[in-house]
């Protein structure tokens, strides 16, 4: 049984993240630790909530960082709805948040537990780096670390041009993370749009009535307008399903590259780029497992999975 702690800021993806890992028979969700950014932190902790009680998962959700550690970033509203969710209009959860806050609930869990649990990072890294500042031990206190977020080739999705969105949210927090964890998986954006699946699967997983897929169909009613006007696309991808995916099931990756990323703090246009030192001019140990290939038919079982199917 592999025991895992999200942090996240939901998001629609990141919700079809938290789905994946709490239907999956091997892996139990210790703990939710929530950060701003693709919307507020007081609508990404609602919306941990919120997902939860559809799920009728018992899981302690922590408040973490709200803002980033120098630089506020944009957020990810155009996207996700002012609510993250989608501007579905859920009613507010009755759940209790737990005191603690997030950076500490995981130095404190790590430590409880060295070398057990499986840590997942898909949303910007802020609260990783300040519990790095508690605790520098703690890479080597958690089994492993798998994060959503950067660039491999500079294909952004951000007004950085060449930066992701969760990396450029926080590029000194992504900073601290890449440049102290001897050793992470990085699943970028461009990987991301590579592992693409029709929009008729999301009507599959719609026809299956069941309390996920109603909640996924209100989630992304809107992303579905998105996705057909503007981008004028008949797929859709899930970045942080996929990188849930690949924690999960390590097996469903077919080909990663090992080299050393590090994190662009200046630029107009570069400002959050993670660059990959491809040819290892630089010398400088690997740091980064970059996953580039995974088998899209199991991502898309997985996906469906968490749907109740």
């Amino acid at each position: 049984m592999k025991r895992i702690i999200i942090d996240t800021d939901p998001g629609v993806d990141d919700a079809q993240a938290i789905m994946m890992a709490v239907a999956h028979p091997d892996a139990q969700v210790e703990a939710i630790t929530v950060v701003g950014g693709n919307v507020g932190l007081q609508h990404t902790v609602a919306n941990a909530c919120t997902i939860l009680d559809v799920l009728g998962a018992d899981i302690p959700v922590y408040a973490g960082c709200g803002r980033a550690l120098v630089l506020d970033g944009e957020d990810a509203a155009s996207i996700h709805g002012a609510d993250g969710l989608g501007e579905a209009g859920f009613p507010p959860s009755s759940r209790e948040v737990e005191k603690e806050h997030a950076a500490a609930a995981l130095v404190r869990m790590a430590n409880e537990a060295p070398g057990e649990i499986s840590l997942i990072a898909i949303g910007p890294l802020t609260n990783l780096a300040v519990a790095l500042q508690l605790d520098p031990d703690l890479p080597r206190k958690f089994k492993e670390l798998v994060i959503m977020g950067g660039t491999i080739s500079a294909r952004g999705n951000t007004s950085y041009i060449s930066a992701e969105f969760n990396i450029a949210a926080d590029p000194e927090a992504a900073h601290i993370v890449f440049s102290r964890w001897p050793r992470l998986t990085m699943i970028s954006w461009e990987t991301t749009l590579a592992h693409y699946f029709p929009l008729d699967t999301r009507d599959k997983w719609i026809a299956l009535g069941t309390p996920q897929s109603v909640f996924y169909e209100k989630i992304t009613n809107r992303l579905i307008t998105f996705v057909r006007q503007v981008l004028k696309r008949g797929t859709l991808v899930s970045a942080d399903g996929l990188a849930m995916a690949v924690l999960l099931e390590p097996d469903i990756v077919q080909q990663a590259a090992q080299h050393h990323v590090s994190v662009e703090l200046t630029g107009t246009y570069t400002r959050g780029q993670t660059t990959v030192d491809w040819q290892d001019r630089t010398g400088l140990p690997a740091n980064v497992r970059v996953v580039l290939e995974a088998d899209v038919s199991r991502f898309v079982e997985l996906l469906g999975m968490g749907m109740g199917s």
